[in-house]
């Protein structure tokens, strides 16, 4: 007939279209499918965990499985691409493969810090880079990290500041230092502290017991065996009057008088009464308390928010905090209420989606239902850490 052949080579072309459209359609979900699974393998590798297993430390993903096997006798925390770690008694540097990018060599290393670590050789340290070749010579008796271009180091018995090349910007002179924070480094000169800029000038001359660092344009300091606040050109801000004291946090501090704790704002006016025997500070706007022998969580008020009931408490964290209950360990929403029965013998803070716990003397990680996303299985293990690059 007439127009058959036609009609059979439309039905043709139509099945031949229909076939190409679906075999697109089967490529295009390939190719998700294919991109989630590399999603969830950078995801896996993007972070990686401290992990031992019997006497050697390797690292781990957010799986549990092993992407550097154990084999090391110590090892750090990754930090721009690298990570220290000691093997057959000498430091040195691996990638997130696990190959030696700098060859064991040395007594002890840190993390690299803005291109730079120090190491320690023949009981001096130095600073290499990321190939390990010496940018500053070993020759001092201590060393820090790199912070802000200048880092602390110690020679004849005094700590001074150099730049990334090795030059002195403040010479050595001080007894001890800690770090730069807000343009400010709480120094010891003959058993009191003060206050240096970065060209090592006094802003605020030693005359106190202990200081600490500067956080929002305060810091803790210690006169006469008390506590208080001063700014940042030493005034008191909140006179020395406490026997304890803590930094601020979501504006307010923890302080005690005599064997009491209670809360003060800024001005140094109590917001919460001196009343608890153990205090922790305000973080997400509840702070941990311990009244009698028993913890509960107080708000910015005072007003108890979870009554005392717990052996031991840590700090909120995402909402949830580890509590203590008897002898385990379990977490609790912002409500009081168990979401995580006790049953571990230690807990950690959770972070977005897990969190980890010791059970049996091994350890391993949950998830926000207390569903084991690692099964324990490490008789020591630190959090996950962020590559960083």
């Amino acid at each position: 007939m007439p127009g058959t052949g036609l009609r059979v080579l439309e039905n043709d072309l139509y099945l031949l279209c229909y076939i190409n459209q679906k075999l697109i359609i089967m490529k295009k979900l390939t190719l998700i499918i294919a991109a989630i699974f590399l999603v969830n393998i950078c995801f896996a590798q993007d972070q990686l965990a401290r992990a031992r297993a019997d006497k050697e430390w390797g690292y781990i993903n957010t799986e549990g499985k092993w992407v550097i096997n154990p084999q090391f006798e110590h090892v750090n925390d990754f930090n721009q691409g690298l990570a220290s770690v000691e093997k057959g008694g000498e430091w040195g540097f691996i990638d997130k493969s696990g190959n030696f990018k700098i060859n064991p060599q040395f007594d002890n290393a840190k993390d690299f810090k803005n291109g730079l670590a120090a190491v320690k050789k023949e009981k001096e340290w130095g600073y290499v880079n990321a190939e390990g070749k010496w940018v500053i010579n070993p020759q001092f008796e201590n060393a820090f990290d790199f912070d802000g271009g200048l880092a602390a180091v110690k020679s004849a018995g005094e700590w001074g500041f150099i730049n990334s090349k090795g030059t002195y910007v403040i010479n050595p002179q001080f007894d001890k230092v800690t770090h730069f924070t807000e343009k400010l480094c709480a120094a010891l000169k003959e058993k009191e502290w003060g206050y240096i800029d970065n060209e090592g000038n006094w802003v605020i001359n030693p005359q106190f017991e202990k200081a600490e660092d500067f956080i929002n344009g305060m810091a803790r300091v210690r006169k006469g065996g008390e506590w208080g606040y001063i700014d940042a050109e030493g005034t008191y801000l909140i006179n020395p009057q406490f026997d304890d004291a803590k930094d601020f946090n979501e504006g307010l501090a923890a302080v005690r008088k005599g064997k009491e704790w209670g809360f003060i704002d800024k001005s140094g006016n109590y917001i919460v009464n001196p009343q608890f025997l153990k205090a922790r500070n305000f973080k997400g706007g509840m702070a941990g308390v311990m009244k009698g022998k028993e913890w509960g969580f107080i708000d910015p008020k005072g007003n108890y928010v979870i009554n005392p009931q717990f052996v031991d408490v840590e700090d909120f964290s995402n909402e949830k905090a580890a509590v203590k209950k008897a002898k385990e360990w379990g977490y609790i929403n912002m409500k009081g209420e168990w979401i995580v029965n006790p049953q571990f013998e230690k807990a950690r803070d959770f972070g977005k989606t897990r969190a980890m716990v010791k059970k049996g003397g091994e350890w391993g990680w949950i998830d926000n239902k207390g569903k084991y996303v690692i099964n324990p299985q490490f008789p020591n293990a630190y959090p996950f850490v962020k590559l960083a690059w």
